[in-house]
């Protein structure tokens, strides 16, 4: 296994670091080690084969200060009233609510080209942390100096720490003064879902610092006494990993009975969506004209307009004009997840561009995500890649990458999968770098896809 080079926007021709050919077959089996120490016993490789990739992405210095300033400029822009309002009015009615948390497990996914990373979306139910975490222990424990090369974020240990930190914070933000004492994560038929594996090291993981987990499908939640329950215990917080965003399913109402009360704390919340992940937001977050109108301050401005793929919410009178440009644009339904109904505009047929004009969609500029060579030969395959941040409160708490085949990730892809992302060098060397950018908030740190 080679760690892979910078990535780029275009084709790397050759990769280094440290530890450059490991054997892949030794970082599966460190794998398997730390997924057992975290407390999944079966080993996913029959079930999950493409779910891990035995290579690294390394990302610049300059480009993680980049990505970084991109967080932050969005978590300037999203506390501020007129882009709540903005927001807001084109929200679903659980939405207004207000929780008084800011929801846990942020996603912020970016492509790498070859003018720097740009943001193409933010999930608030992002998957892979726990998955991501247990494949960088993996990594570290066969190339010990690539400890040297962690972008910004601490050893695995401090990340759990911050896992458990986030979990207990969204529960005093809701007023609660009593430790937190018992979690729910909630999806439909949960068993069954691809990720369920995380589910599991979640449970593992808060069972260890005192925090009851229990798995449970929506509906095996229940109102009792002014408290929400699941398989018959009363639940403190829901982590919640439904895909209904806004709780508005039928059988999800018993959840959105409980959060509407405030009987339970559920991060992340249908509000959060509506503030971070309606694609919608991210043509807001690309016009400068509103922007400037906003009161959005012009280093802000820069920032985004720079570091954020130009999107623009689809509508019958620019029809033409988006159809005329299409090989350039990338479309996404606004409550969109999982890769689901997205299309390359080059792909596009009539049929289907009807369906996206009777639809809620966004068009977003086409950003090539970066590539790597999947090894040394001179007809390796290339993988593509995007980097995702898990974010909390505007903090990054660990930079994962997937790298795949395809029009978008997949987790089918021979050789893809979760990648550890580290620097192309040592962040002793770097520290002055990331100081001239703005240390954790400035300077240039790879997806056109839903997840």
């Amino acid at each position: 296994m080679n760690p892979g080079a910078p990535a780029s926007g275009a084709p790397a021709a050759t990769r280094s670091g440290p530890c450059a050919h490991l054997d892949p077959d030794a970082i599966k089996a460190s794998l398997h080690t730390a997924l057992q120490a975290a407390g999944l016993e079966q080993s996913l490789a029959p079930t999950h084969p493409h779910l891990f990739s035995a290579q690294t992405v390394l990302v610049t210095p300059t480009d993680l200060a980049a990505m970084r300033a991109v967080i932050q400029a969005v978590e300037e822009v999203i506390a501020h009233p007129a882009y709540v309002a903005a927001a807001l009015r084109q929200a679903r009615a659980t939405a207004q609510h207000e929780p008084k948390t800011p929801g846990a497990f942020l996603g912020f996914d970016f492509h790498l080209d070859s003018e720097g990373p740009k943001l193409i979306e933010i999930n608030t139910n992002a998957g892979g942390m726990l998955l991501g975490l247990a494949l960088l222990r993996a990594h570290l424990a066969c190339c010990v100096p690539l400890r040297k090369r962690l972008p910004g974020h601490g050893d695995p240990g401090r990340i759990e720490t911050e896992v458990i930190g986030m979990l207990r914070h969204e529960w005093r933000a809701a007023g609660h003064a009593t430790p937190l004492t018992r979690v729910a994560i909630v999806d439909d038929d949960p068993t069954g879902q691809f990720l369920y594996p995380e589910f599991v090291l979640f449970q593992k993981l808060l069972g260890r610092h005192g925090i009851e987990t229990v798995v449970a499908d929506p509906t095996e939640l229940a109102i009792r006494d002014r408290r929400l329950w699941a398989k018959g215990q009363p639940i403190d917080l829901v982590y919640n990993r439904l895909t209904d965003f806004a709780l508005e399913q039928p059988a999800h109402a018993t959840l959105r009975s409980a959060y509407l009360d405030n009987l339970v704390v559920v991060t992340p919340h249908p509000r959060a969506h509506a503030l971070y992940a309606d694609k919608r937001n991210l043509a807001l977050l690309t016009d400068r004209n509103w922007l400037a109108a906003a009161g959005v301050t012009p280093t802000t401005r820069d920032v985004l307009i720079q570091g954020i793929a130009t999107t623009r919410v689809v509508a019958a009178t620019q029809a033409e004009q988006l159809w005329t440009g299409r090989k350039r644009l990338f479309f996404k339904p606004v409550a969109g997840f999982g890769s689901k109904a997205v299309y390359r505009g080059d792909k596009l047929t009539r049929r289907v561009w009807e369906e996206i004009l009777s639809s809620a969609y966004v068009a977003q500029e086409l950003v090539p995500p970066a590539e790597q060579p999947t090894d040394d030969t001179p007809r390796a395959a290339m993988l593509k890649s995007d980097v995702r941040h898990f974010v909390y409160r505007g903090e990054t708490q660990l930079v994962t990458a997937r790298l795949y085949q395809g029009q978008t990730t997949n987790f089918r892809t021979p050789g893809g999968g979760f990648a550890p992302v580290f620097l192309t060098e040592p962040a002793a060397e770097s520290a002055s770098v990331s100081a001239d950018n703005g240390g954790n908030h400035g300077g240039r740190e790879a997806h056109q896809t839903e997840s």
